[in-house]
């Protein structure tokens, strides 16, 4: 089902519930659209009021861009943070939107992301920790570029986080990921980190943790 009444395009899988489901709001890496996740909603929980959602910017000649990644020969590549700081705020915003248009539980939320996505997960939850509970963060890492300054300030204690990533990865390497368990425990956040024989992508074995992770908690 297509909706465009809220600020980001978006599709949605409805809950079985008809009040008060749990909500869990996909956002796909860059370079792909909202039909790349929404692939694993007919296997998740029949409750789960299922949100994938359409990056901002579009890319050419197809996919679209949570924020940009130039490619320069004197930089390698970096990332437009200004950019990524502007789709964290639209995704908290989004957010609200969804708790005001759909029968949702405002107090039970999960991000999922992957890749772009990921990063962007963990900078909603770190900035707007009021705002979700549950973290599924694939493929991804912490970009401290992104985050508020004071996050050793802030109540972290209702969020917890899956966290995942391919050992071969080739385009995010797994050292990077790696750096989120210090961070998180440095900040006394409730975490999970696996590593599956992969590369960038989600091995069905990795599917099924992040599903049994999640079932727990909603």
């Amino acid at each position: 089902m297509l909706n465009t009444s809220l600020f980001l395009h978006h599709i949605i899988r409805k809950s079985s519930l008809t009040e008060n489901a749990p909500l869990l709001i996909m956002m796909h890496g860059y370079g792909s659209d909202e039909n790349d996740l929404f692939s694993f909603a007919s296997e998740l929980p029949e409750e789960l009021f299922i949100i994938s959602v359409r990056a901002p910017y579009p890319m050419q000649p197809y996919g679209n861009a949570w924020y940009a990644i130039n490619f320069d020969a004197d930089q390698g590549k970096w990332n437009d943070n200004e950019q990524a700081k502007k789709s964290r705020d639209i995704i908290a915003k989004f957010i609200d939107e969804a708790i005001e248009a759909y029968p949702v539980n405002k107090n039970s939320v999960t991000l999922l992301g992957f890749s772009q996505g990921s990063i962007l997960s963990y900078a909603v939850a770190l900035t707007y920790p009021e705002k979700v509970n549950n973290i599924i963060a694939l493929s991804g890492y912490v970009n401290k570029d992104i985050l508020p300054e004071n996050t050793n300030q802030q109540d972290y204690s209702n969020l917890n986080f899956y966290c995942s990533h391919g050992s071969v990865d080739q385009v995010i390497p797994v050292e990077w990921a790696r750096q989120t368990v210090p961070f998180l425990s440095s900040l006394n956040i409730k975490h999970k980190y696996s590593e599956f024989p992969v590369g960038h992508g989600v091995a069905p074995q990795n599917f099924y943790e992040f599903k049994n992770w999640l079932i727990e908690r909603i």
